[in-house]
């Protein structure tokens, strides 16, 4: 018998507003299995999405037994990411505006249906808890993660600890204020930097700009003229290849991010601030004027101390730090 077949998993899943991810990774991190994505379908609902991730789970679970030899008793537990305020002790959703939940209880679902140790926490903290881990934070005592998809979470490590807060809300980036009378937020809030530079915000901006200046970009083209097929990722592609109007609107998205990350740094002078999420995508073509726009709203020493980089586990961030939640909440420590 080999030594590998007494490998203990741990389960990290990362529920998002457009899909469910799962994969197993070994207790000490070492390594990453048959990590697996699907659509998140939330208007089959609360006990409709959380049938799904059981059954992810369950697949990853299979496969994993199935590559390396162990056997189900060597899965120690899950750890999931979810959007939303939550209340950790209780495992429940509090609010999740991306998907329409509200006060759902998540952790006892997927406890009592996979009959395995389960703990919950907010899908951005597991992001940035899982680049602090293994990706582009390693390393770093004070970290801010910003992870943005449907909408935009953070993650705030303090001291080289997960920093959750009064009542689990610390890290609420998103919901920041950027401009007082600004956009709607799907929080109901107005002027919220997710309203400006989430995915789905990024593409809404676009639809607007292009309605005004359809002639001027390769975009139309991209989507065949239905401007509802236009995702931000359509905008990153468009700016890559040069494309005036995309590049105006990367721009945009970087100095509104470029005056939250400010916010951040004379707040928390991190020495670490990691965005993650779709939106690295654009390169430099964002994090170069992001970086720009950082400088000129910050202080100098808080500047200096920082350095802002892309997550380099894409697709994986949330499940690794899942992961690492489990650890800490479970197994006590990392």
């Amino acid at each position: 018998m080999s030594s590998h077949e007494h490998q203990q998993f741990i389960i990290g899943v990362d529920l998002g507003g457009t899909n469910i991810v799962a994969g197993a990774m070994t207790v000490d991190g070492t390594r990453h299995l048959n990590i697996r994505s699907i659509p998140t379908n939330a208007s089959l609902g609360d006990e409709g999405v959380a049938d799904r991730m059981v059954t992810l789970v369950e697949e990853v679970i299979r496969d994993t037994m199935q590559q390396t030899g162990v056997e189900r008793s060597d899965f120690v537990g899950v750890g999931v990411g979810a959007p939303g305020p939550l209340d950790r002790e209780k495992g429940i959703v509090l609010v999740a505006p991306n998907l329409g939940w509200q006060n759902f209880p998540l952790r006892d679902r997927m406890h009592d249906r996979l009959s395995l140790p389960t703990t919950l926490d907010n899908d951005a903290n597991c992001a940035t808890f899982g680049e602090w881990w293994q990706g582009a934070a390693r390393g770093g005592r004070n970290v801010v993660g910003l992870t943005i998809g449907t909408g935009i979470g953070g993650g705030l490590i303090l001291n080289g600890v997960l920093y959750h807060g009064a009542s689990d809300m610390a890290g609420e980036i998103g919901h920041t204020t950027i401009d007082l009378n600004g956009r709607h937020c799907k929080c109901g809030n107005y002027g919220c930097l997710e309203a400006y530079a989430s995915a789905s915000a990024i593409a809404t901006r676009a639809r607007e700009v292009l309605v005004r200046e359809e002639g001027e970009s390769s975009i139309p083209a991209m989507v065949h003229g239905r401007f509802e097929d236009i995702t931000a990722q359509t905008v990153y592609d468009a700016a890559k290849a040069g494309d005036s109007v995309a590049n105006e609107i990367v721009r945009d998205t970087a100095r509104y991010l470029g005056a939250g990350v400010a916010n951040l740094l004379n707040i928390f002078n991190p020495d670490t601030v990691v965005i993650a999420g779709g939106v690295t995508a654009a390169g430099d073509a964002l994090f170069v004027p992001l970086r720009a726009e950082v400088r000129r709203r910050a202080f100098g020493p808080a500047v200096r101390a920082v350095k802002i980089v892309p997550g380099t586990l894409p697709g994986s961030a949330g499940v690794v730090g899942a992961v690492a939640s489990f650890k800490q909440q479970y197994l006590g420590g990392m």
